[in-house]
């Protein structure tokens, strides 16, 4: 399953649902970003049947952004039924990203 973009108007009813979300926050311009984003396609298609994994451009959809208090990108934030449950900051490689959603995987 390949990743879900997510944007200002969508973003509410993207992370509702009984599978968990993780939603990448990120910018074409940051190359940590650029780093994750294979990380996470790959994560996305092992484990989309567990898990949604969606993507939020910072830039194009500021006021999602600034509701969840992002500062630094890339974060990703884990979603149940509409509801944060974990934020990760920074480019981490696929093992280490895995072993931080070992609950929901």
């Amino acid at each position: 399953m390949a990743t879900v973009q997510v944007t200002d108007q969508n973003f509410a009813s993207v992370i509702q649902g009984d599978k968990p979300v993780l939603v990448d926050f990120w910018a074409a311009w940051c190359g940590p970003c650029r780093m994750m984003a294979p990380v996470l396609e790959e994560l996305s298609d092992e484990a989309g049947d567990r898990l949604v994994v969606a993507k939020l451009n910072v830039d194009e959809n500021p006021r999602t952004a600034g509701a969840y208090g992002i500062m630094s990108i890339p974060t990703m934030i884990l979603f149940r039924n509409g509801r944060p449950l974990k934020q990760l900051v920074g480019y981490m490689p696929k093992g280490t990203l895995v072993s931080q959603l070992a609950d929901v995987l």
